[in-house]
């Protein structure tokens, strides 16, 4: 089988892949809004990539190289997850779909923090 060709193959599908994605891809632009908010877009991205091919006909004894059959492909899959809210000092992250009970959870620790933060200093 031809080295050359597989290469070719899968340098072809692999620079296709990398002009379609980017770190932008995944963290989208900052949005500002008046009241001074910033909001930053997160996705997931996902992608395959297949390549594969062979000689074929019948073998020969001379050096003559056979014939080469070949193909590749690749795919990428975009989904949005959810946003980066900023506002002064706090950022949040909102998901886009509904978040389990521990995702719940384990989003509310750091205003659980922050109000018994605030409990203990009042009390003092």
């Amino acid at each position: 089988m031809s080295e050359v060709n597989i290469r070719q193959l899968m340098e072809t599908a692999m620079g296709s892949l990398l002009e379609m994605m980017d770190v932008n891809t995944v963290v989208g632009d900052l949005v500002e809004t008046s009241d001074n908010i910033s909001v930053i877009p997160i996705s997931k991205v996902s992608c395959g990539f297949v390549a594969g091919g062979g000689e074929y006909g019948k073998q020969e004894t001379s050096e003559k190289a056979l014939p080469f059959a070949g193909g590749s492909g690749a795919g990428v899959s975009v989904a949005p997850v959810g946003f980066l809210v900023g506002h002064g000092n706090s950022v949040r992250f909102i998901a886009v779909n509904e978040a389990s009970s521990f995702d719940r959870l384990i989003e509310a620790v750091p205003g659980l923090l922050e109000q018994l933060k605030d409990f203990s200093a009042n009390k003092s």
